[in-house]
This record gives structure tokens, sequence and C-alpha cells, in this order.
């Protein structure tokens, strides 16, 4: 079982499916369309209208965007998964093989890809394959794309689009064997503008900095972290300083071009994370009133703006889709996994939205997502595969 798993995702890993702009999409559903097929399971691709894809991503509309989907009977269960990875970054990085060249050693599977998410695609494909050689069926499968830039065009697309007949939802991301993530925390980005008065550096006086402005309003604004510091969720989650929202200032920053110049104009970001308990309308007035009463103090005009909002979701860790996948992983494990929130984002929102309940967990380790030498335990690619073939049995039982 080992080779085979190794054989299937060294495969995946060597189709360099960047995002963006969306490389070889079409040559990894290919693949997996062929497996699907091969197993005697009804199969059906979708491609996302070109006016969505450049929507959300200019430079990827010349590249489709294809949905796979897999249905076996009246499918009790769907498992998704995105197929697309990050850029590898400099190749100097990796040390132990080259991006796209996998390379089995001491148990990893090392390679692009190979914990997000293709070492989870894998854990799908030989559960499946285990299902159908017992003789199981009433599943659903489906591999998008696009998560890495948002996934709106991927898995997005499908919860909207009503292809999903299953009513519960697994989605094979990366959260480790013992761990499955109930749903993740939102955001709210914003952007906040100062103007000011561009003048020469020799004569400040004639001018108004607007990165003073700026700087004011991005201290003062370490008063509304504080504030909301001190709310905290009910929920566990897979690191407990995620509990509480948190407040990112300067990832992006816009301002002046040279060290002579007043600047007139300066601008930074802001990320907010969001608790499931929180209402994104709320967090959102929230944040713009507190601007804009620092504002008020200040002679510069200052705007925020909305630049990008997700919203958290979740089902309850007692829901039947928990308490059925905790049990069939419990028995694969040993022990009874942990049922947390993700920090980050998941495309799990996506379905919940829809009304589908849906869960997240598949192999890892879980923080070697993006990084070079980025590998996969190939134990937990079994074990994840053996947990979802016991869901697929578990549910086939109640028929």
């Amino acid at each position: 079982m080992e080779s085979r798993a190794v054989s299937i995702l060294s495969k995946l890993i060597s189709i360099p499916t960047v995002n963006p702009p969306g490389e070889k999409y079409a040559e990894l559903v290919e693949y997996a369309e062929k497996f699907f097929k091969s197993l005697g399971l009804e199969t059906e691709i979708v491609e996302v209208p070109k006016a969505e894809v450049s929507k959300r991503c200019a430079e990827c509309a010349d590249y489709p965007r294809l949905i796979l989907l897999a249905r076996s009977g009246e499918p009790k269960i769907h498992f998704n998964g995105h197929y697309d990875v990050v850029p590898p970054g400099p190749l100097e990085s990796w040390r132990v093989t080259k991006p796209f060249e996998p390379l089995y050693r001491d148990g990893r599977l090392y390679g692009r890809g190979a914990v997000d998410m293709k070492g989870g695609l894998t854990s799908i494909m030989l559960a499946v394959e285990k299902a159908v050689s017992a003789g199981l069926k009433n599943f659903e499968i489906s591999f998008v794309p696009d998560e890495e830039t948002g996934g709106e065009t991927g898995a997005g697309y499908l919860a909207k689009s009503g292809k999903i007949t299953a009513p519960w939802v697994v989605i094979a991301e990366g959260s480790g064997e013992d761990n499955i993530w109930i749903g993740h925390r939102g955001l709210v980005w914003f952007i906040v503008e100062v103007y000011g008065k561009q003048a020469h550096g020799s004569t400040p006086w004639q001018g108004l900095n607007a990165f003073e402005g700026a700087a004011y309003i991005a201290y003062r604004l370490q008063e509304y972290a504080k504030l909301i510091a001190a709310r905290s969720s009910k929920y566990e989650y897979d690191d407990p300083r995620g509990a509480t929202p948190t407040v990112t200032i300067g990832g992006e920053v816009r301002g002046s071009v040279k060290t002579n110049v007043v600047p007139g104009y300066f601008a930074f970001s802001v990320d907010r994370r969001v608790i499931p308990e929180e209402d994104l309308e709320a967090v959102k007035k929230e944040f713009i009133d507190f601007v804009e009463r620092v504002a008020k103090e200040l002679p510069h005009r200052v705007e925020v703006k909305v630049t990008n909002v997700s919203e958290a979701a979740l089902v309850e860790p007692s829901h039947p889709l928990i308490e059925a996948l905790s049990a069939s992983v419990e028995e694969v494990i040993g022990r009874k996994p942990r049922r947390t929130v993700c920090i980050g984002g998941l495309d799990a929102r996506f379905f919940i939205k829809q009304g589908i309940p849906a869960a997240t967990y598949g192999p890892g380790p879980i923080g070697l997502a993006h990084a070079p030498d980025e590998y996969v335990e190939v134990r937990q690619v079994l074990n994840v595969a053996e947990a979802y073939y016991r869901l697929i049995k578990r549910l086939n039982a109640k028929t």
C-alpha cells in the first residue's frame, strides 16, 4: 500500500499545477479522471467560465479552470481537494530535491504540493480505490483548482453550481492525522489611506506629511488591537492564540518615492482576523469607526477601504459529520482526534455557506505548506485514506 501511495502522489507532484497562472491543470485532471474511470466511477469535468476567472485573476483568464467530479451510487459523503499549488520560490532554497521532482526518503515524500494538498488527493484516491474493491459505493469526489488564489473559481464555483449531491463534505486539506478542523476564522482586509500635501524635503513646513499621519493612526491602532484581544472564542483552536481576533498592520504599504520629498500620500494595510462568534458587518463598522475617530485628531484627509472579506465558518463539534469522521479516525490511529478551528482560511466556507456541512481532515505535517522542501508523511497519507474508507463503510452501513 505504501508503494501505491508513493506512486500516485509522485505522479501528482510531478505535474506542476502552479497557480497563478494555472499551468498544467488539464494534465492533472486527465490523469485523475482516468484513475476514477478505471474504478468504474461516473465522471464529469466542469469548466469555470472564462469571465468568472478573469474577474478574479486577469493573468489566469487564458488558462482553463477545470473541476473534476466522480460519483458512485447515491452519494452520502463528498470528498474534496484542490490540485493547484503555489510557485516553488527560489530553486536554491530547495535542498532535498527540485520542486517537481518528487523524492521519497525516510517515510517522507518531498515536492511542491506534497502536503498542500496532493497528499490529501492521494488519500482520497486510495480510499475510493479500496472502497470499490470492497463493493462499497455512495460517495462523491471533486478535485478543484484555485484554492491558492482564494477559491472562488474552484470550490466556490462548485458549491454554488448545484453539482454536489451528497449531504456532507470532507476536505482533504492537511490538518494532520490526529486533528479535524471543524471550521476556520474569517478575515476583513482594509487599506488606510492618508492624504497630506507633497513638498520639497528642504521646506517641510510647506507640506503636510502623510506618513506622519499614517504613523499616528498605526500607533493608535494598538488600542484597537488590545480592545478586540479581550474577546475569546468558545471553540478549541489548533493554536490557542488563534482563539482571539488579531490585527496585522502594514503587510502592504504605499507611499512616496524619494528621500527629499514630503510624502503627500501614504497608505498601509490592516489584516483583521475574525473569530466565528463575530459578525463581519459589525467588524467592518467597528474598525472604520475607530479610524475615523482617530482621524478627527489629524489635519490629514483619511479614507478607509475594505479590500477583501472572507467569512468565518464552522460546523459544531457535535455535528453527526464530525462524530462519524472522528469515530473513523479513532479506529485508525487509536485515539480521538482533536476538533479544532483552523487559524487560517479554508474552502469549507463555500460549502457551509450553501448549507452543506463541511469538515477538513487530511495528512500533514501542517506547518510545511508553501515552504521549501515541502513534504508529507506517507504514513499519514495512508492513515487518512483508511479513515476515509472507514467513513464510507460506516455511512454505507446506515443505508
